[in-house]
């Protein structure tokens, strides 16, 4: 049975950040329809969600999704841009990449759940989960602030950089394109296209795979987190980080349930310690 909270961000705030739990998953919505933009008020609830599923012991998988089913989010709200002076955006961008780190530096498995336009702030959101399921034909994906005067500021330069390479993102984001979720795929944006029918129940069911007693859902964090800092720094060191993070999952039960079961020739039954 799934349970739900509501993450707060100051007395008497507007909800626009939902929060669920499901078996295993913790659900984040992000809820500012029509069009899902955020501002930082909307951040800061997100902020909490993230902290929120990262205490959580029974959550082993964080969802992002927006609410509706026309868009994920078209990323920051503009209204709210255009009447804060440049200090105040400078500290929303500050904020925003702060925020999008937690998701990078949780060691549980992030997966972005696409179920309309995803653009501008909204893939840079999307692009700090470790994967992103597309809603088939459920809209348009890019980072389109070059026609805003703008570069993509809440993390896009850089991550879409490092999953499509340099010479790619550059022409991405200087044409300002918007692209389909199957060209997404083909660039290695998007991981995987899921049907229209049903796209967040199929989520929830790909998502539990990474549960116990399915997976060991620590040694899925420790991977997650091996890569996100190994990426940053020179080989030696990102060794170094593999073998500490191995190290701990020697130590705890499920590696031992792991080989004991595979010597017992029997499946695997994990309890994510």
């Amino acid at each position: 049975m799934s349970t739900t909270t509501q993450p707060t961000a100051g007395v008497n705030a507007k909800t626009l950040i939902n929060y669920r739990t499901e078996p295993g998953v913790a659900v984040i919505e992000i809820n500012d329809p029509p069009a899902n933009t955020y501002s930082y008020e909307m951040n800061r609830q997100l902020d909490d969600a993230i902290l929120t599923a990262r205490m959580d012991g029974s959550v082993y998988v964080i969802v992002l999704t927006g609410a509706g089913d026309k868009f994920f989010s078209a990323g920051a709200n503009i209204n709210m841009l255009a009447k804060v002076d440049t200090t105040f955006k400078y500290y929303f961008c500050l904020h925003a990449n702060e925020t999008l780190l937690r998701l990078e530096n949780t060691p549980k498995l992030v997966i972005a759940a696409i179920n309309g336009h995803c653009v501008g702030g909204g893939l840079e959101i999307a692009l700090a989960a470790d994967i992103r399921i597309a809603r088939k034909d459920a809209g348009k994906i890019g980072l389109p602030e070059v026609n805003l005067g703008v570069l993509p500021g809440t993390g896009g330069t850089q991550r879409l950089s490092r999953l499509v390479g340099k010479s790619k993102a550059i022409e991405l984001m200087a044409t300002g394109s918007t692209f389909t979720f199957e060209e997404a795929k083909a660039l290695g944006i998007v991981n995987q296209i899921f049907e229209r029918d049903g796209f967040v129940v199929r989520v929830l069911e790909y998502a539990r795979q990474f549960c116990p007693p399915n997976k060991a859902a620590n040694a899925v964090g420790r991977m997650k987190r091996a890569v996100q800092s190994g990426w940053e720094i020179p080989l030696e060191s990102g060794l170094a980080l593999e073998r500490e993070n191995q190290q701990l999952l020697f130590e705890a039960s499920d590696a031992k349930e792991g080989l004991a079961a595979y010597l017992e020739k029997r499946p695997a039954r994990f309890s994510g310690k």
